[in-house]
């Protein structure tokens, strides 16, 4: 059977074998403590759950514009306005199906086949796939603990090529938690304005900040950066919506007009419903975000308390998201380890392998504090019998 090419190259995603096979555990009666999980363990708030009700009740179950409504687009032109320092009207804002799609629809219109996207590793496992579908290359810049898992200006110099078309940047990272600094970022943008190439910016994660208030967009740092920047943000993290599948980008026109033709003939508008509940969550009260962040860090904070006792898992300090970055190189090979932890005592965490980072493994601390509670134990014991083996 003949496949489309790019299809064949695709590397399927080891976060969701490591979550199949935890639920297939889980169905056989084991108690599974899931540390793998990618999306707040909060509910929708209520008010949000009421508008999409009165939406429905309302009749507003028909299509609307392909890169979403009028009036939502303006509440996020609002939005970036108040927290981003960005300026855009609806026509620079494009709604699709999730920031997923957003980073789909945003790569598959900019690169083209030739072009090389620069990614910082380690890495969310869909970028580099993503980059593929498109029929582009993906070329990594390597970062280690040492350098905070942050990328500098002289390394991002050093790495475009005359083929570099696209940086994706990712703050708060998934999976270290690392934050960029303004400064960082005003270096980053300098080179990137210099040689005329784009920035992707994925900022899902801005609301979920442990350590400062201040959070920077790197297109707001000067008139060339904002120009030659796509900020990717959703409602999946801030508002516990991963469900409701609302994501959006925001930049050039013209290039928002090319993701409007990709979505006409490819998803169509996201669900009406959907963007009503978005819209409401946009205009209500910070005040459910602001608790669910004050609880993750708490979370983090049990997490690395649990684990600091054993000294062959080793991690930064996140400053933001929810997952901590481990090094369990001591241990052997990340992706066999996890598999082992899993088997044996029936705990689920991402191997590194897949973010571009073996060695290492994924902790979500997106879970109840007795849940990580149980699992720090669960992971103590297994390097304890590990060690005796």
């Amino acid at each position: 059977m003949k496949i489309n090419h790019r299809v064949t190259r695709l590397v399927a995603s080891s976060t969701l074998a490591i979550t199949s096979r935890a639920k297939e555990l889980k169905a056989e009666g084991y108690d599974v403590v899931n540390f793998a999980g990618g999306e707040p363990d909060f509910d929708t708030p209520q008010d949000i759950k009421d508008a999409a009700i009165k939406a429905i009740e309302q009749g507003f179950t028909k299509y609307t514009p392909s890169i979403g409504a009028v009036d939502l687009r303006e509440a996020i032109a609002d939005k970036l306005k108040k927290d981003n320092d960005l300026e855009y009207s609806p026509a620079h804002i494009a709604v699709s199906c999730g920031a997923k799609h957003s980073l789909f629809n945003t790569i598959f219109v900019l690169a083209d086949e030739g072009d090389e996207v620069l990614i910082p590793a380690p890495y969310w496992v869909s970028y580099p796939e993503m980059v593929k579908l498109a029929g582009a290359e993906p070329r990594f810049i390597q970062t280690s603990e040492a350098s905070n898992f942050k990328i500098t200006a002289k390394q991002l110099e050093e790495s475009i090529t005359s083929q570099t078309k696209i940086l994706i940047l990712n703050s708060p990272s998934n999976p270290t938690g690392m934050v960029y600094t303004r400064q960082e970022l005003e270096a980053i943008a300098q080179v990137v304005v210099n040689n005329n190439i784009f920035v992707i910016s994925d900022e899902i994660y801005e609301k979920l900040l442990y350590e400062t208030d201040e959070y920077t967009s790197i297109a707001s740092l000067g008139k060339d950066i904002y120009n030659q920047t796509i900020t990717i943000n959703g409602m999946s993290k801030a508002y516990a919506m991963t469900g409701w599948r609302i994501g959006y980008c925001a930049g050039p026109q013209e290039i928002m007009g090319y993701i409007k033709k990709v979505q006409d003939h490819s998803t169509s508008n996201p669900s009406s419903i959907s963007q009503k509940a978005a819209l409401q969550a946009l205009k209500s009260s910070s005040e459910s975000t602001v608790s669910m962040c004050a609880e993750f860090k708490n979370r983090r904070d049990l997490l690395m308390a649990g684990l600091d006792p054993i000294p062959e898992i080793n991690y930064i300090k996140p400053l933001g998201a929810f997952y901590l970055f481990c090094d369990i190189s001591p241990l052997g090979d990340s992706l066999p380890i996890a598999k082992k932890i899993l088997d044996e005592k029936h705990v689920a965490v991402i191997p590194g392998d897949g973010f571009g980072a073996p060695g290492f493994a994924r902790l979500s601390f997106a879970t109840s504090v007795d849940r990580i509670n149980e699992g720090t134990r669960r992971l103590a014991q297994f390097v304890k019998e590990l060690k005796s083996r």
